[in-house]
């Protein structure tokens, strides 16, 4: 197995808020991107609490990367981004790729532009065609990831957007979803990992620590680690082509369905802490089982003392219900002076074809180890210690 740490970091969200932003601007752009069914990769950056580090070049230079399973392109900022804080004069909390101290670039011209749910993206593809040192394998830039050398080509970003890209405090994307899925049209890191035939298996695993702290779990590649969870996995195989998404059969609180009565999508995203559901559907979950007052965005509260009052909500795929305690679907918060807990449930509608859908995120994958199978196109839930 290979294994790769994982760290938390500070949110766009709670970014903006130390910066005087206000999170309301959040809400505009992200529904107007979230129209863009055709161009975007239906991933929100907002809520990010955890990345990776990986290495790129000779010699190796250093950057902070989130594992998407929602896009499969590779990217990490340039040299050549232009400062986008004119009170400092940089982009802040990037480290940016910088070719000129990498022995093995060389320039493919080849552009592109990213648009994500919630911002966007726009660079150049590098590569190096020439010899390359003993020391690495062989092809183009050689990212090292988990103590593993990949040959990849890299998408070297020299503009993007403020909200979220330019608050965040990673330095680029690593996607593992579908080569279909890739704007760049490019190999995706994992398929060219599974190329070299050097995993045990085709799949790949997340492990979300509960405990507060800055070690925030692992990312295993070639399979998942039986320490991390009790039981055995629960497969459902993949409802769309080329995209790690799964049919759910109903979301229930007591005996009252909230939600996906006739069946609906979901999808399991890793490294964002809200689940972001139906927003007709928050209402009733909002009056019912939560004492919680809205704010901007759609998003509730509750007194942390009030956490373990909270009703379970169960999720159905195939028969079987994967059930949050209310105690696991809060997370903390500060409001004013009070000690205040977040519900990590987002309302939002995406519009046809893509939606309506649910996006399962960190908060469940804490509590159900995940399994993501290529071979197979399958996703696998087991319990989390």
């Amino acid at each position: 197995l290979v294994r790769i740490p994982l760290k938390k970091m500070t949110s766009v969200k709670e970014a903006m808020k130390m910066r005087g932003k206000h999170v309301r601007i959040l809400k505009v752009e992200d529904n107007f991107l979230y129209d863009k069914i055709f161009s975007v990769v239906l991933t929100n950056y907002e809520d990010t609490q955890y990345y990776s580090e990986i290495s790129i070049g000779s010699p190796p230079q250093t950057f902070k990367v989130i594992f998407d399973t929602g896009s499969s392109d590779f990217w990490v900022s340039s040299s050549q981004c232009d400062p986008i804080d004119s009170t400092s004069g940089k982009i802040p909390f990037h480290n940016r790729y910088d070719a000129s101290k990498s022995s093995t670039y060389k320039m493919n011209e080849s552009e592109f532009i990213i648009h994500y749910a919630s911002g966007w993206v726009e660079g150049f593809l590098s590569q190096d065609p020439g010899e390359i040192p003993p020391a690495f394998s062989s092809g183009f830039l050689n990212p090292q990831i988990g103590g593993m050398k990949v040959t990849q080509l890299l998408l070297e970003v020299i503009a993007l957007s403020l909200i979220p890209f330019g608050l965040t405090q990673f330095d680029g994307i690593l996607g593992l979803g579908y080569p279909e899925q890739a704007r760049s049209r490019i190999t995706p890191v994992f398929d060219n990992i599974m190329a070299q035939g050097v995993l045990k298996e085709d799949v790949f695993s997340n492990y979300y620590n509960r405990s507060s702290g800055k070690n925030g779990g692992e990312q295993i590649l070639g399979g998942s680690d039986p320490n991390y969870y009790q039981g055995t996995f629960y497969y459902i195989s993949t409802s769309r082509p080329h995209f790690w998404q799964i049919q759910m059969q109903g979301v229930t609180v007591k005996f009252y369905v909230l939600s996906c009565k006739d069946g609906c999508t979901a999808v399991d995203h890793k490294g964002t802490d809200s689940e972001v559901v139906i927003s007709k559907v928050v209402v009733p979950f909002r009056s019912a089982p939560l004492p919680a007052n809205a704010i901007i965005t759609q998003k509730y509260f509750v007194k942390c003392e009030q956490k373990k009052k909270l009703l379970n909500i169960s999720f159905n795929f195939d028969g079987k219900d994967f059930t949050l305690q209310g105690s696991e679907y809060v997370l903390e918060a500060s409001k004013r002076n009070d000690k205040m807990c977040m519900v990590a449930f987002h309302g939002k509608d995406i519009a046809k074809p893509v939606g309506p859908l649910w996006i399962l995120g960190t908060t469940f994958i804490r509590k159900f180890y995940t399994e993501f199978d290529r071979n197979n196109n399958r996703i696998g839930f087991a319990l989390a210690v």
